[in-house]
């Protein structure tokens, strides 16, 4: 199978091939500030559809839609509110998704038939040249096969899906590495349908009231499925940061350290530390691509260090909860 062309994205020509592309009803990859995404036309079904069909993702499972500007919004969503336009004022562009009442000009494939969409306007540079060189809003998931860890550079993107993409705009590293926080406004109150960078104190800073968290099994917004961003390699979350685990017999088993560990190293044949120091930053960041490489070592288990759920902390935890068979 053809292979996806790989291109600079801080090449102004990469950036109208991958518009014209994206015009034409064909799929890109590029980088937002959270993780890459695979983008399409967002109000063309047929090149939506190739999303689904690329992730192999269940129609089910509703995409958001990227815009460069506020103007954007009137193609896409019936109103704001006020407390709306405080989120966007305060978190736009950046990696905050707000679920809103959709217009009928939105295909229903895009919103898994609800009447809602989900809408972002990233921070990313290379993600704002695509969305406006194109032209049109951008529905874009993750760039990685359906329920794997998202991808935070363009060779994970390549890895994962390189025969199913026409084009992967390189733009390095992901800053953020986890991704977008999603909140849903119901007259005065908020919900928090995904914990992610945007942590629940700055919502609750703008809001001047408390945040809740998603109630319920419906799914309104991605990032719900309860096993998501998971490795073919079981994942097991110890109870605390150095705790020992119980490794079987035999078991070749892999550590995800929040933190440098402590001595007892030899009993894992590979170890991955998120951040010297235990910042949250820097964990959130390198968090996809260590799990990807202890993924691709062959070993019977991962054994990950939970780590404060306070700020980031929450989205760190929360990716791994859905990552993970069980906590130990």
């Amino acid at each position: 199978m053809k292979r996806a062309q790989v291109l600079p994205a801080s090449d102004p020509e990469s950036i109208r091939l991958a518009a014209e592309i994206i015009r034409s009803g064909g799929l890109v990859a590029f980088p937002t500030e959270t993780v890459y995404g695979l983008g399409a036309n967002a109000l063309d079904s047929e090149a939506v559809a190739k999303i689904f069909e690329a992730k192999q993702r269940p129609s089910f499972d509703p995409l958001i839609v990227h815009i460069a500007t506020r103007a954007s919004l009137d193609l896409l969503a019936q109103k704001t509110g006020a407390v709306d336009r405080r989120l966007m004022d305060a978190f736009w562009p950046g990696p905050l998704t707000i679920v809103l009442p959709k217009r009928d000009n939105v295909p229903d494939i895009v919103t898994a038939g609800l009447s809602t969409i989900a809408i972002r306007m990233p921070a990313h540079p290379v993600a704002q040249a695509l969305i406006l060189n194109a032209g049109v809003p951008i529905a874009a998931p993750s760039a990685n096969p359906f329920c794997y860890v998202s991808p935070t550079c363009a060779q994970h993107v390549l890895d994962g899906l390189g025969d199913r993409v026409d084009l992967i705009l390189d733009g390095g590293s992901c800053p953020i590495g986890v991704e977008s926080t999603i909140v849903s406004v119901s007259e005065s109150s908020l919900e928090l349908l995904r914990p992610g960078s945007v942590t629940l104190a700055e919502l609750r800073d703008i809001m001047g009231t408390s945040v809740r968290a998603a109630a319920g099994t419906t799914i309104v917004a991605p990032g719900q499925l309860p096993r998501h961003y998971a490795t073919k390699t079981p994942v097991t979350i110890l109870r605390a940061p150095g705790a020992r685990p119980a490794i079987q017999a035999r078991e070749r088993a892999g550590l995800l350290a929040m933190s440098a560990p402590g001595q007892e190293n030899e009993m894992f044949c590979a170890i991955e530390v998120l951040s010297s120091s235990g910042d949250l930053r820097e964990i959130a960041r390198n968090l996809f691509a260590a799990l990807r490489r202890l993924d691709s070592l062959g070993l019977d288990r991962l054994y990950a260090e939970p780590c404060d759920e306070q700020g980031l902390g929450l989205a760190i935890m929360d990716r791994l909860r859905r990552c993970a068979v069980h906590t130990q």
